[in-house]
């Protein structure tokens, strides 16, 4: 299983030649690709019309999504307290909640945002950048 952020995402949804999934499908290999409900949400509020809408709401009903644990939000803002203290700025704190789910489950996340690095500098994140 892995882990794609928002950022890879919106990538593959924009471009049209399909070279972005095509390096997204490169990277996950045999494994499966899923999403945070963090990043349902960031998709949806993004729609620019009803017809995105449906069209996102299509898509994410094919793929699985990863539930925040009871644990992911209190974890989350220690991170980005930690990062904070540091002189980091963590742009979102969504990076930290999606962060924070690759962490409890142990997987690699695929993003595009240089947040995910930083926090890879303070915690052991799998994340490769796409």
């Amino acid at each position: 299983m892995i882990l794609v952020d928002t950022s890879v995402i919106v990538a593959a949804l924009r471009d049209r030649t399909g070279a972005q999934a095509r390096k997204l499908i490169g990277i996950a290999g045999s494994r499966e690709i899923v999403l945070s409900r963090f990043t349902e949400l960031e998709l949806l509020v993004g729609a620019r019309d009803e017809a995105d809408w449906r069209r996102l709401t299509s898509y994410l009903a094919g793929v699985r999504l990863l539930d925040p644990a009871p644990t992911t939000w209190r974890e989350a803002a220690r991170l980005h307290y930690e990062l904070r203290r540091q002189g980091q700025t963590i742009r979102s704190l969504v990076d930290c909640c999606i962060a924070q789910i690759a962490l409890d489950e142990a997987i690699t996340l695929i993003h595009d945002d240089r947040d995910f690095e930083a926090i890879a500098a303070v915690r052991p994140l799998k994340q490769v950048r796409c």
